[in-house]
């Protein structure tokens, strides 16, 4: 399947910012206006309209349960990573005094959110390096440095969006499990879903929140969050709706017992449906392993290719990132700058802050022809300036 020519983003451009928001292809677009147009046939609040709805959603559930190898009723439905960070955490039972441990790579989101909670509730808040490490064995490291007795939450993205390295997070879990509080772990995924084969990696954490929007090449605005059985029993939701009640239509009625407690209420239905459709796609490509490789395959060219220009240096400079974040500097250029230099000859990329770098990102979407395109844009800018 030619993925690549049902998505119009793609057409006239050279497109790199997969991190950001993935191109949505026509197929999907095609099956939320659907989705719509069935809402109006049955009547979008009439008794005919009610088993359709619950089918758009349970499928939705099942699917992304799926992705995350965890059963449906762990599955929570969100609008994007933040939300699937933010409600499940701030419902957590900290005392007076606990510590929050983030690693120094995550996304200022889920950071603001982390400082918030600790404000409110009192909570000290510790760092350990991730950004800088280049091995599993390093973090590990950083992190039992960093570890006290009474750290009560861990916080570490499974792919570092700042620098493409995938974090250890089945070996941060199984030592989270030896504490002798057996700290909870919150993992932003925002960038491994749909980039990433994710095996069981979502059952390892206890909050594993995801976007559809990225990576899996789905609508803004819908997301999940795998989230463990302790999680399910102690957290308690903090936007509260309809949704999270057991009985909707009963005041004073108690929450759900399972993931649904952290939905609120009236939802897009339709983009259930879109997302699907891309997921759908995505598979006729090949197996999340094979995807994978390719992406890797295609990164690793622009990596090496970058080794070759004068001037550029990415920020991994050991070896090419294990997966579709390639981030990388010039000398004697400001990123932003660059970005916009790009962008004028056809080449969508975006700067990040910290580090100040310039982020291309590839999906197997992305061609060889495209890659070189870009190196050869590169080259000529490094040589003018």
């Amino acid at each position: 399947m030619d993925l690549r020519a049902l998505m119009p983003a793609l057409s006239g451009k050279h497109y790199f910012n997969y991190g950001g928001q993935g191109p949505l292809p026509t197929p999907s677009l095609e099956a939320m206006v659907a989705c719509w147009g069935e809402l109006q046939r049955l009547g979008p609040f009439s008794r005919e309209v009610w088993p359709f709805l619950e089918a758009q959603v349970g499928a939705l559930r099942r699917r992304l349960a799926a992705l995350c190898s965890v059963p449906p009723h762990r599955l929570a439905l969100t609008e994007n990573v933040t939300t699937g960070c933010v409600l499940p955490l701030w419902g957590l039972p900290f005392d007076r005094g606990d510590r929050l441990l983030l690693s120094d790579a995550e996304h200022p989101g889920v950071v603001a959110a982390c400082k918030e909670l600790a404000r409110r509730q009192q909570l000290e808040i510790d760092w350990f390096n991730a950004r800088d490490c280049r091995s599993d064995h390093s973090v590990m490291e950083g992190l039992e440095q960093q570890l006290q007795p009474r750290t009560r939450l861990v916080v570490l993205s499974h792919l570092l969006w700042n620098s493409g390295l995938p974090m250890p997070i089945k070996a941060v879990a199984q030592r989270l499990a030896e504490h002798p509080r057996h700290p909870w772990l919150l993992v932003d995924a925002a960038q491994s879903a749909g980039s990433l084969e994710l095996g069981d990696v979502p059952d390892a954490a206890d909050i594993y929140a995801f976007t559809g929007h990225k990576w899996c090449c789905g609508p803004e605005g819908l997301g999940g969050v795998a989230l463990s059985e302790r999680v399910l029993e102690q957290s308690q939701p903090t936007v509260i709706g309809w949704r999270s009640l057991s009985n909707e239509s009963v005041a004073g009625s108690s929450w759900h017992s399972d993931g649904r407690r952290f939905e609120i209420a009236t939802s897009c239905v339709p983009l259930g449906a879109g997302l699907r459709r891309s997921l759908e796609l995505l598979d006729g490509t090949g197996t999340a392993a094979k995807r994978e490789a390719r992406i890797k395959e295609l990164s690793h060219r622009l990596w090496q290719g970058l080794q070759q220009i004068k001037g550029l240096q990415p920020v991994l400079q050991d070896a090419p990132p294990p997966s579709g974040l390639v981030s990388f500097t010039a000398a004697g250029q400001d990123p932003d700058a660059l970005v916009e230099a790009l962008a004028n000859r056809g080449f969508q990329l975006r700067s990040l802050a910290d580090p100040h770098c310039v982020r291309a990102c590839t999906h197997i979407c992305t061609t060889d022809v495209e890659i070189d395109a870009l190196l050869n844009a590169l080259a000529n800018l490094c040589a003018t300036s």
